[in-house]
């Protein structure tokens, strides 16, 4: 039965769920595979979902989530251009290998060995939330919170650093 109720609230909003995407991720392949990706994540837990409001409750939230998870590793993935910024301001290998350095000592030191585990996971080994959360046993909203939680004392031991 919940399966079915899952499948027939998401087919029937459909375009409603695209459309939220759409909102956060302007390219219609992008909020596509959001789409797909909620539907995915809420199949494994279609056995607590008891009624049409909370399935669509649960797949707007999770579509929505995805799509800013999406867009924050978009901007960690690119790099920013200031334009009044010159070439010579630019990190040559060197410093960029000492920055890595530094924070690779932060994250050592500082992090939990579970929040090593998953940084490592996350950003050396390109996994998915997902994929974590399945090997190292945890539900994938326990791995995002343990990540955003590293990330963040990372950044702020890092900007300490440099006061």
């Amino acid at each position: 039965m919940s399966e079915e109720l899952l499948t027939k609230t998401f087919t029937a909003m459909r375009r409603k769920f695209l459309h939220i995407a759409t909102l956060f991720l302007p390219q219609k392949e992008d909020a596509e595979d959001a789409l797909q990706d909620a539907f995915c994540r809420l199949w494994s837990r279609r056995q607590g979902i008891n009624s049409p409001s909370e399935a669509e409750a649960l797949v707007t939230t999770t579509v929505k989530n995805i799509c800013i998870d999406k867009l924050r590793k978009k901007k960690l993935d690119t790099i920013q251009i200031d334009e009044e910024r010159d070439d010579t301001a630019a990190p040559d290998n060197e410093d960029r290998e000492e920055l890595l350095q530094e924070i690779e000592s932060i994250i050592n030191r500082e992090l939990t060995p579970q929040q090593q585990k998953i940084i490592a996971a996350r950003e050396y080994d390109n996994k998915s939330i997902e994929e974590i959360a399945a090997t190292m046993n945890m539900q994938p909203t326990a791995v995002r919170m343990q990540l955003s939680r590293a990330r963040k004392k990372v950044r702020e031991i890092y900007k300490q650093r440099e006061l």
